[in-house]
């Protein structure tokens, strides 16, 4: 749900929203806006099944740069209102039972963007990780990484480490950051785990299937990806998750990320639930 009270915390953080997304006259025209925005949301919840929702939602959260550069904002700026669109998405999917949910957060291949933007990247996180880990925690949400956390800055890795260490006992939804993750280097990871089983004696190659292969995986306990949602208008899965969506369906939005709201979340679950899904059968 909408809240005037959600954006506190970019406030206080040297930010204001309302200089940079909707310009509103007076309080009225913000209230007016939110109670609009509020019905909207109930209406969509209501015309969602709720016995067919995907237990799996994966999202590749792009755009945040492009947002920016069009409010004639530093592309850093985009990292950082983005972090409400996953408060949204993150509490939305809680209310709605939906057991995981998977954020693509930060690529190997990120790394070769400008320092400063890294920087700043990875100085959000710092800061994410200490303000949301214990609300998190609280609504009994349990924190998985995927991805390579030793690529990242030893203070970085190990805030990390602690939100996973603090919320594995949780047993409510799953919330699976992408951090430092490829899809193709995933694979050559677990082929590699595979053939050093093999040449230790522990598995015999005519062994090797689908599901060997995958215990080797960041988090083989975890479902594939029901449905993945992309933002931003580019209709690509730029090395993500290459194995697990296999059989995936797939939304896309022209959404910027720091834009996504609860109303394109609803959008896209009520297209998931337009379609039908065949895993290769007739029907």
């Amino acid at each position: 749900m909408v809240s005037a009270n959600r954006w506190s915390w970019l406030e206080n953080s040297g930010s204001s929203p309302g200089a940079h997304c909707v310009r509103y006259n007076r309080v009225e025209d913000f209230n007016s806006q939110v109670v609009k925005a509020n019905s909207r949301i109930a209406e969509m919840k209501q015309q969602l099944d709720m016995t067919r929702l995907p237990r799996h939602v994966a999202i590749i959260m792009d755009g945040n740069g492009r947002w920016a550069e069009q409010r004639g904002l530093p592309r850093v700026s985009g990292h950082r209102y983005a972090i409400e669109a996953i408060r949204k998405t993150v509490d939305l999917a809680h209310e709605l039972g939906i057991p995981y949910l998977t954020l693509f957060a930060f690529s190997t291949e990120n790394v070769a963007r400008p320092p400063e933007e890294v920087s700043e990247i990875f100085l959000l996180f710092e800061e994410t990780l200490e303000r949301e880990v214990p609300e998190l925690n609280e609504k009994d949400v349990r924190l998985l990484v995927s991805g390579e956390l030793e690529m990242l800055p030893q203070h970085l890795e190990r805030k990390f480490k602690d939100a996973i260490e603090l919320t594995k006992a949780n047993s409510g939804m799953v919330l699976n950051l992408c951090v430092m993750y490829s899809g193709r280097q995933e694979m050559v990871r677990a082929a590699r785990a595979v053939a050093e089983e093999v040449a230790a004696g522990r598995m015999k190659p005519e062994q090797i299937d689908e599901r060997r292969l995958r215990d080797f995986f960041y988090h083989p306990e975890l479902p594939d990806p029901d449905l993945l949602i992309r933002t931003s208008g580019e209709r690509r899965i730029s090395n993500f998750c290459l194995w697990q969506l296999a059989y995936s369906e797939f939304v896309f939005t022209p959404t910027l990320w720091p834009g996504f709201s609860e109303t394109d979340l609803l959008q896209a679950l009520l297209e998931f639930q337009q379609r039908e899904r065949r895993f290769g059968r007739v029907r």
